[in-house]
Formats: structure tokens, C-alpha cells, sequence
């Protein structure tokens, strides 16, 4: 396996028979809950965005050696390319960190790692609005990337609201 596909699938994520996305999606999450707590949110903020970029440029190499012409996350039927998935899972871990610290019931850095899966999960998967539209329209590695980390940013500010709203209740 070439370093691209290894990268471009997660560590091979995205070649598994059943569910590649969902099971990327939680490496991505046990993964990125790691680095979090033993490195700090500097160091996954790091990640998550060179992985971000260099994301974009090998999907787009990818494309041009498949010989694809018109490439996004819609037609990404195998489901293969998963990193997206990570750096999209990375965001929406990220966002709601210093509130999860900040706030004074138990369980709620716990409650902010479940919290992001599931919202990053509901907004990659239905992609609303501007998610749908740029997964839809914009074409290769931009496209691809961008809906996921335009899911995770939204997925982690749905996280906060959950968390306050919780943060209220008690």
C-alpha cells in the first residue's frame, strides 16, 4: 500500500469491509481524545489542520491518478478516502474542549467527546445548508475536505449549546 492510500485511508480505515466510515470516524475519536488529554489542544489543533491540507493536495493527486474528472464527497462511493472523516472528528473534538473544562458538573469533558461524535456524525451525514451545497459543488480535495471540516466546526459549536444547555439545567 503507497503512503498516499495509507494516508488518504485513515491507516487503512477506509478499506474496512463493513462501515469504513464509521470505523475511521471512531479511530479518528479515540485517536484524537489521546492526543488531546496527553498533548494538549495546541498539539491536536496542529494535526487536524496540517492533516487539513495535506488532505486537500492528495485527494487532488488521487483524483488526477484515477483519472477522475469531477471528484467530491458524493462520490466517494466505497468510501475509501476517510481522512477527511479524521480532521472533520478532530474540529468538533476541539471546539468545545475549554468549555467542557469550565464548567462545573461532572462528566461533562465525557459528555463533550460523545456529544461531538454524534453532532459531527449528524451534520457529515446530512450535510444541511452550506455543508450539502459545498459537498455537492465544490470539486476534488477542497470539496471533500471542506465539508467535513465545515461539519466538525459545526458539530462542535451544537456541542457547546449542549453542554451549556445542560450546564443550565444543574
Amino acid at each position: 500500500m503507497s503512503m498516499r492510500k495509507l494516508f488518504l485511508t485513515f491507516f487503512g480505515t477506509g478499506l474496512s469491509p463493513v462501515y469504513p466510515r464509521l470505523i475511521a470516524m471512531l479511530v479518528a475519536l479515540v485517536s484524537g481524545v489521546a492526543i488531546l488529554y496527553t498533548m494538549g489542544m495546541e498539539t491536536l489543533f496542529m494535526l487536524a489542520l496540517a492533516v487539513s491540507l495535506i488532505g486537500i493536495f492528495e485527494i487532488n493527486q488521487y483524483q488526477r491518478a484515477q483519472n477522475i474528472e469531477a471528484f467530491n464527497d458524493y462520490k466517494d462511493e466505497d468510501g475509501t478516502i476517510v481522512i477527511d472523516k479524521a480532521a472533520g472528528i478532530w474540529f468538533s473534538l476541539l471546539i468545545p474542549y475549554t468549555t467542557a473544562l469550565s464548567l462545573s458538573y461532572p462528566y461533562a469533558l465525557e459528555l463533550s467527546v460523545v456529544f461531538s461524535f454524534a453532532s459531527f456524525w449528524f451534520f457529515d451525514h446530512r450535510k444541511p445548508s452550506t455543508i450539502g451545497w459545498i459537498a455537492r459543488n465544490v470539486i476534488g480535495g477542497l470539496g471533500v475536505m471542506g465539508s467535513a471540516i465545515l461539519s466538525g466546526f459545526a458539530g462542535g459549536f451544537l456541542t457547546i449549546i449542549l453542554l451549556m444547555g445542560i450546564g443550565k439545567l444543574f
